[in-house]
């Protein structure tokens, strides 16, 4: 009996997606400081790094993430992006951001795509844990030098193409500002609106701003934002540039959701004219080219 519950157990564990896995707080980082495999990546501009960082940290400044129009980089300029930062397979990479959290979910998102299985995503801006928990250096570290081998995993990833073809047949999410949704405003694109069928769940409603302290709301807070959501189908996820719809990325895949983020978003969808859209700031039937 005692081995069947055990059994049991450990079935449930692999048929349960985990929430607690890839999101960390800053005390989980701390107890893990020594660990001979951990790497933190501060995804920050190179300055606010200088000033200061978690001890050992490399830099990765979030633009080096984007190529023309907000798209990814290629694959082989990520690789040698990634080798030389000093990760490969065995690394366990946290990520660190600003109080956005956006470019740090941009790189997690990138690394899993890219097939990295061991990426942590810090719950807690830079510099807003509680001071003294975390070693502060101004000393930038130089990585050693690692080799990354992709493992490109597809369904981390949808296209253009993909995300037509699934208007009206899975569920599709705009992470952007409400002013973007709505069509009040285009973010630089030559049309403004939103995809056809997507729901609006703007990224903001991920983190929360306690005492001054920026940090992502509880996981039992976010598991009732995205409770009307299934859980059997895919859901597909743009903004303006496939960094704000990566920090719904990590949340919903945290709670268990199968996710995809829209690489070129709503500047690849915004600039193509023949693309259905909607805009709810018009009225029904007026065209906003």
């Amino acid at each position: 009996m005692q081995f069947r519950n055990y059994f049991s157990v450990i079935i449930l564990c692999l048929l349960t997606p985990s929430i607690q896995a890839t999101i960390v707080d800053p005390h989980w980082l701390k107890n893990r400081l020594e660990h001979e495999n951990l790497l933190i990546v501060d995804v920050r501009e190179s300055e606010e790094f200088l000033n200061g960082h978690v001890s050992g940290s490399v830099n990765l400044p979030p633009m080096t993430l984007f190529a023309d129009s907000f798209l990814l980089p290629p694959i082989s300029q990520l690789q040698s992006l990634f080798s030389d930062l000093g990760i490969n397979h065995q690394q366990q990479v946290v990520v660190v951001g600003n109080h956005e959290f956006i470019w740090a979910a941009r790189l997690y998102w990138i690394l899993e795509f890219m097939g990295h299985q061991e990426v942590f995503f810090l719950d807690t801006a830079w510099g807003h844990w509680q001071e003294g928990l975390l070693p502060i250096s101004q000393q930038a570290v130089t990585p050693v030098t690692r080799q990354f081998i992709p493992r490109i995993d597809p369904q981390r990833l949808k296209t253009q193409l993909g995300t037509l073809a699934a208007i009206g047949h899975q569920p599709i999410l705009d992470g952007r500002s409400k002013a973007h949704y709505m069509g009040e405003t285009s973010g630089g694109a030559l049309r403004a609106g939103h995809i056809p069928t997507a729901l609006h769940y703007p990224w903001t409603q991920n983190r929360e701003q306690v005492e001054g302290t920026y940090r992502l709301r509880s996981l039992d807070d976010l598991r009732e934002v995205y409770k009307e959501l299934p859980k059997d189908q895919e859901i597909i996820l743009y903004c303006t540039g496939s960094a704000q719809s990566a920090m719904n990325y990590v949340v919903m895949q945290a709670l268990g959701y199968r996710v995809a983020v829209y690489e070129g978003s709503w500047t690849e969808w915004g600039n193509n004219l023949s693309l259905p859209k909607v805009n709810l700031s018009k009225q029904a039937g007026e065209q906003n080219p």
